[in-house]
């Protein structure tokens, strides 16, 4: 084994990295379906769960692999900064707002690294996508990009126009489902660009909000 495989760390795959990026969802998910508490605290007793599970995962993977992913860490930087906002503040708008930001943020710095001509997704997944050529990574951050400013405009939808429980249901039945169908319609391309044939999964860039 030569120093630079040697030294080489470990990233999170199947089970595991199903278990970080989606973990902490399905724990704000359950916690807020079965509680034992009043309905009008419910979404404040899940936030808070959410912020401790958002923390775990963070911690387990800079303990297990060596390696926080810089869209792990902005998503729980979020879910700490907006979580503690709804519950200091006692108004889940805070929380419920938390998607449409990050989806913007990501689709901005997304759309700006085109403008600039830096695929910024080849940086953040390049060992996801074996052989992947300069024009697909390209391809690849444009769709994302529309994709997530997709996300932020139907996360307001949802919110502004349905219950509690309806939207956060929503978030795992519905921007799962809607991000794992997104990925696979990429295989195509990114087959077309170079991507090898071996790579076993169409893989998301990161934690559904």
């Amino acid at each position: 084994m030569s120093g630079a495989q040697a030294n080489k760390r470990a990233e999170p795959a199947g089970g595991a990295k199903l278990l970080i990026d989606f973990g902490p969802l399905l724990v704000f998910f359950l916690v807020n379906a079965l509680a034992p508490v009043p309905p009008l605290v419910k979404i404040f007793v899940a936030t808070g769960a959410f912020m401790v599970a958002m923390i775990a995962a963070v911690a387990f993977s800079a303990i297990r692999y060596r390696s926080v992913s810089p869209l792990l860490w902005f998503s729980g930087f979020m879910v700490v900064v907006l979580g503690g906002l709804t519950l200091w503040l006692h108004d889940e708008t805070f929380i419920k707002l938390k998607p449409t930001i990050y989806y913007l943020l990501v689709s901005s710095l997304l759309g700006f690294g085109l403008w600039k001509d830096k695929p910024l997704l080849k940086i953040v997944l390049g060992s996801a996508y074996p052989g992947l050529d300069e024009e697909g990574w390209r391809k690849l951050t444009r769709n994302w990009a529309l994709f997530f400013l997709f996300m932020a405009a139907l996360n307001e939808a949802v919110w502004r126009n349905s219950s509690t429980d309806f939207w956060v249901g929503f978030k795992l039945w519905g921007a799962i489902p809607l991000t794992f169908l997104f990925a696979a319609a990429n295989v195509p391309m990114l087959l077309r660009h170079g991507l090898t044939a071996e790579q076993p999964e169409p893989l998301e860039p990161g934690p559904v909000e």
